[in-house]
């Protein structure tokens, strides 16, 4: 008996203790930096990482409209369809345990964040499943959509894995957009890519902005709320963001769902919209990962929901539900940096690098997009 409640003590005194490891910032508050005799870094080898970022600024324009109109003008009909807003320099912030270790520009700036939405829209697809909205990401789509947009041999196919891995090949129109008219292949010609034989949902992934979109409308009937509305309630209060970031859908994106007229989401900036949020909002989400779903002793997402959504996909090891994943097989892999490392990616240089082992958050913005393998390298030699 002694034993047991000597035992008992020892669990009480040790999680108070465990607990206060980890940092989680108040909302708008300054944040806190990482002591020295906590965590030992090579300062001057952390100095270079961060120069190197600076000096390594993302080549197209501050003027993110014009920088999408060039980055995307091999596709036909391309156009901007939503907000854009130009930008500022590089910015990042480093964490270790939650604490700050080092930052860099304005962390406090608003920027448009491209394709870092897509984790952001993947996550509101795991609060669905985790809320029972979503029974099993193996359902079909079309249980829970039954409007048309998954009528037909292929598209009744498609689960919600599929949307999530973007190998589902959904076939269609999407707010004016064709599906076969977002980034199509270099070789041969857009008639044979128009046409070309369907792939079997989960066989092949390509990046394609329309099936994202299919996915933010479909998340939006299920929850039968607008995504920003989502995201705000179910966690970026409940992590404390700011409340400068917004979610925008293209300009004509419009659904009405029990009466109510909303606004359906994007899943980028390929045409403009997607989310818009500051370095810090983003290295909160960050966060959140990096404790395995839990913020500040409250879990906010499921672990079964982190597993599935950093397991590798079977058509590419690198990518799993809108996260991206250092695995060595891949060819997207980073030399010199752990396999177990995940990560949200945009257009222009914008990541949240995930690292659940040695508790770090890296976020970084603006960077040229072929350097983040070398200084994401450059930051863990560093330490």
């Amino acid at each position: 008996m002694k034993s047991t409640l000597f035992l008992v003590l020892i669990l009480f005194l040790w999680y108070p203790l465990q607990a206060q490891d980890s940092y989680f910032p108040e909302r708008n508050a300054e944040w806190a930096t990482i002591k020295s005799k906590r965590f030992s870094y090579d300062s001057q080898a952390l100095a270079k990482a961060i120069a190197f970022a600076n000096e390594n600024e993302y080549s197209g324009s501050k003027d993110l409209r014009r920088a999408i109109l060039k980055g995307f003008e091999r596709e036909p009909f391309h156009e901007i369809l939503g907000p854009t807003k130009k930008r500022g320099g590089p910015a990042g912030m480093i964490l270790k345990d939650g604490y700050l270790v080092t930052s860099w520009g304005d962390t406090r700036r608003v920027d448009m964040t491209f394709s870092v939405t897509k984790s952001f829209l993947s996550t509101m697809a795991g609060l669905a499943f985790d809320k029972g909205l979503i029974s099993n990401t193996e359902d079909k789509v079309g249980q829970y959509v039954w409007d048309g947009t998954f009528d037909g041999a292929h598209n009744s196919k498609i689960n919600w894995e599929h949307l999530l891995q973007q190998n589902s090949d959904w076939s269609g129109e999407l707010w004016g957009i064709k599906d076969w008219a977002d980034r199509p292949p270099r070789e041969g010609g857009l008639d044979d890519w128009k046409y070309r034989e369907l792939r079997e949902p989960g066989t092949v992934m390509e990046y394609n902005d329309v099936r994202v979109n299919v996915l933010a409308y479909s998340l939006t009937h299920v929850w039968r709320n607008p995504m920003p509305k989502v995201l705000k309630e179910n966690l970026m209060d409940a992590i404390e963001a700011s409340t400068t970031w917004r979610w925008f859908g293209y300009d004509h994106a419009w659904t009405t769902i029990d009466g109510l007229k909303m606004k359906s989401v994007t899943g980028g900036g390929h045409s403009g919209a997607g989310l818009f949020i500051s370095t810090e909002d983003m290295a909160r989400f960050g966060l959140l990962f990096q404790n395995n779903g839990v913020w500040n002793g409250k879990r906010m997402l499921s672990e079964t929901w982190i597993e599935k959504a950093t397991t590798p996909s079977v058509p590419n090891v690198n990518y799993g539900y809108m996260w991206w994943l250092n695995q060595k097989e891949g060819n997207r892999y980073w030399e010199g940096v752990p396999e177990h490392v995940f990560y949200a990616a945009g257009f222009g240089g914008n990541f949240i690098v995930v690292d659940q082992e040695k508790d770090l958050v890296i976020v970084t913005r603006w960077l040229e997009p072929n350097k983040i393998g070398k200084f994401v390298k450059m930051v863990y030699d560093s330490m």
